[in-house]
């Protein structure tokens, strides 16, 4: 997403360089004022609210429902009423807690790194991850509420699930739930070929990071109706 803060992404690949104007040309391109767009976190590098506003002003300047959730590098993110208040009309925000888009439900949480994905955990990180388990939990309760048989779409910012690792925490309580899609993102770089996309026990999964994408939006398939 835009770099915030005057970051530049160059520094990490070539591929990177002009990313958000290759994002925005083809969210011009493709996405209607119908469409809704998920934006699983790293949303901008600034480090206070009011230097991410620059940012999230462009986005929702741009065509389409948007749904935003943190990222771990979305520094800025204080509380969910604050970043309720900073953002455009048309722009909805998750936190451990689901969304009505009318044709589906999005919920999610965070999430965290999950045992056996390759990194070690410390006991601050088991801990976060415990936590994060039960807020995706609620996040999934919250959307099963006012579902009534419309699909439910989670989206977390780090991997519920890797290509060696694919039953976790976060997968288990996803299978508790008659899920329509899951999407996340985190993994850029080296770390895409840790990816895990396909079906895992009937659900489909799909990693959205930019450079993952060719900086192009992925689209979910939706049943009967579009988003």
């Amino acid at each position: 997403m835009p770099g915030g803060a005057d970051k530049s992404m160059d520094i990490f690949g070539a591929n990177w360089e002009g990313h958000v104007d290759k994002i925005f040309e083809d969210w011009r391109a493709r996405v209607t004022e119908d469409d809704a767009v998920l934006i699983p976190g790293d949303i901008s590098w600034a480090m206070y609210m009011q230097d991410a506003i620059p940012d999230l002003r462009k986005i929702g300047e741009l065509p389409g429902k948007k749904v935003l959730l943190k990222g771990n590098h979305d520094y800025w993110w204080s509380s969910l009423t604050k970043v309720r208040e900073a953002v455009a009309p048309g722009m909805q925000v998750i936190q451990h807690s689901a969304v009505d888009l009318g044709s589906c439900v999005v919920c999610g949480t965070r999430g965290w790194i999950c045992p056996g994905c390759g990194e070690s955990l410390t006991a601050e990180d088991e801990k976060i991850y415990h936590r994060e388990c039960i807020r995706l939990e609620l996040a999934l309760r919250e959307a099963e509420a006012v579902a009534a048989g419309r699909p439910v779409i989670v989206m977390t910012h780090y991997p519920p699930l890797y290509q060696q690792n694919r039953d976790t925490g976060f997968t288990e309580i996803i299978e508790k739930f008659p899920i329509y899609y899951v999407v996340y993102g985190h993994l850029h770089g080296k770390g895409i070929a840790a990816r895990f996309e396909g079906e895992h026990h009937g659900i489909p999964y799909m990693l959205t990071s930019c450079d993952a994408t060719d900086f192009r939006l992925k689209e979910i398939p939706m049943p009967d109706t579009q988003m």
